[in-house]
């Protein structure tokens, strides 16, 4: 479903009234909307998503159009329509996984007071450069950082305060996280982050080489 989200984070849909899911709407306005990670690559299981749930209502669209329109300018053709109306997610709970072994719940509060992360235009052009061209660096990351020997490791999510990464050894996949030693505050500064004394050469070469995507 496309969707456009405002200041606090609540969706908002555009939709017509002889869709089934906003004939659903009417009889029951408990809704829930599962948000993917973008051009995830492998399997989809360890990448990150999120689920928001709340109820659905309509919302008048002198609120919300221009934000909407800001994402799908082609939604102006259907402005006019008397069937189509804006309806908003008021969120009451959010369902976070990061992949494997990384999930939990956020209370809605939290939710809607969080401030979009400076790394969330750059990140699925930072995940996967370092995925195709520094997957060997990720291994030693996970080994000097995690303590996780494993043999196989791949990014899955990056943001102000670290990334997730996917680990393999053997059968077992799991999940771990690697703080970063300083919060980020844009692109720039995640390639720039200073390893520990300790990281190797290859570690600070993978590290020093992000592209913003």
């Amino acid at each position: 479903m496309p969707y456009a989200a405002d200041h606090l984070g609540r969706p908002i849909f555009f939709i017509s009234s002889m869709a089934m899911h906003t004939q659903n709407l009417h009889q029951d306005a408990h809704a829930s909307l599962l948000i993917t990670q973008p051009e995830t690559e492998g399997d989809p299981l360890g990448a990150a998503r999120v689920t928001l749930i709340g109820t659905a209502a309509e919302t008048p669209a002198a609120e919300v159009r221009d934000l909407y329109l800001s994402r799908y300018e082609n939604a102006k053709y259907w402005q006019e329509y008397t069937d189509f109306a804006y309806q908003r997610l008021e969120v009451t709970g959010v369902y976070f996984i990061g992949g494997f072994g990384v999930m939990g719940w956020v209370e809605a509060e939290d939710f809607a007071g969080a401030q979009p992360d400076p790394l969330a235009e750059s990140a699925p052009g930072i995940i996967r450069h370092m995925n195709v061209d520094h997957a060997a660096a990720l291994v030693l990351i996970a080994r000097h950082f995690a303590g996780e020997d494993a043999t196989e490791a791949a990014m899955t999510a990056v943001d102000r305060l670290g990334f997730h990464l996917r680990l393999k050894t053997g059968d077992r996949v799991h999940g771990r996280r690697v703080a970063f030693l300083r919060e980020v505050r844009n692109p720039e500064e995640a390639r720039r982050r200073p390893a520990k004394r300790k990281c190797i050469a290859a570690i600070r070469a993978a590290k020093s080489s992000w592209t913003t995507g």
